[in-house]
């Protein structure tokens, strides 16, 4: 996978999906039959309540096992792939984006929720920009090897760029943009959700709250505001504009001009009737 440059998050977690597979039957992975996966998989669905993409990732690894590792036709051993349910992304009003942005006193945690809602980051972004990944003077992020392994370049506010030079002043981060206890390492996952969830409980939004609904709050703001959905693919670093569509079943940019259906008919006056 390296060879084929896939991203270390993909690596670990193909290399951990076969792992978890034949630890679960005891057995080396070349002996585990496509029965077996799929009995694994509906264990996974049914008890373990994993997602459409933990399974689809699964079966990735497995293909990527049996034919690139053992040499098998794929035919011998295809599984089919679980249909993924279309739901409707979580998002925050602006107002309800800033008060989560608002609550944290510690500048750190402050500046992590303000840079994941100002540039739609994924959250691994994040984790992986480093001081010398922001360009201060084009107001430009880069983003190296994001998801799919992809780069880009994402615009930043000017007063977010200021904000970030105070943050640095404070913190003088060794590597990352945001480190832990230990300079020179990344903040971590897990701590990062802890901060959104926290946050949104002190701000009393009621939401089921996870770090990516930022990205998505990001997304529809930008769109409700009238930025073009070819330059918002671009910015948000999708490979396909199918992806990038959802977000205007979210913008809410056209409702005011629709009519109140629960508002009844004004009768109007005809002049000269009485």
């Amino acid at each position: 996978m390296r060879v084929r440059n896939y991203s270390e998050c993909t690596v670990r977690n193909y290399v951990s999906s076969i792992a978890y597979l034949a630890k679960h039957y005891n057995l080396s992975p070349e002996k585990i039959t496509r029965e077996q996966v799929k009995s694994y998989a509906y264990h996974l669905i049914q008890n373990k309540h994993v997602s459409v993409s933990s399974i689809n990732q699964l079966i990735s690894a497995w293909k990527i096992f049996q034919v690139d590792i053992l040499r098998n036709e794929w035919e011998d051993f295809r599984l089919k792939r679980p249909k993924r349910e279309k739901k409707i992304p979580q998002v925050l009003s602006q107002q309800e984006a800033l008060q989560l942005i608002d609550t944290p006193r510690n500048l750190k945690h402050k500046m992590i929720l303000k840079l994941a809602y100002a540039t739609g980051l994924r959250r691994g972004e994040l984790l992986a920009l480093q001081l010398k990944h922001i360009d201060s003077a084009r107001n430009i992020i880069r983003v190296i090897k994001g998801k799919g392994n992809k780069s880009r370049e994402v615009p930043a506010p000017l007063a977010l760029i200021e904000e970030l030079r105070q943050y640095y002043k404070r913190f003088r981060p060794k590597t990352y943009l945001f480190e832990g206890y230990k300079p020179g390492n990344p903040y971590s996952a897990t701590s990062i959700e802890k901060i959104v969830k926290d946050a949104a409980q002190r701000a009393g939004i009621k939401k089921d709250m996870y770090p990516h609904v930022l990205r998505h709050s990001f997304a529809t703001h930008m769109l409700e505001k009238g930025v073009n959905l070819k330059r918002l693919q671009i910015i948000l670093g999708h490979s396909s504009m199918k992806t990038t569509s959802v977000y205007l079943h979210l913008a809410n940019s056209d409702s005011v001009d629709l009519p109140n259906l629960l508002e009844p008919k004004r009768k109007q006056n005809v002049p000269g009737k009485r």
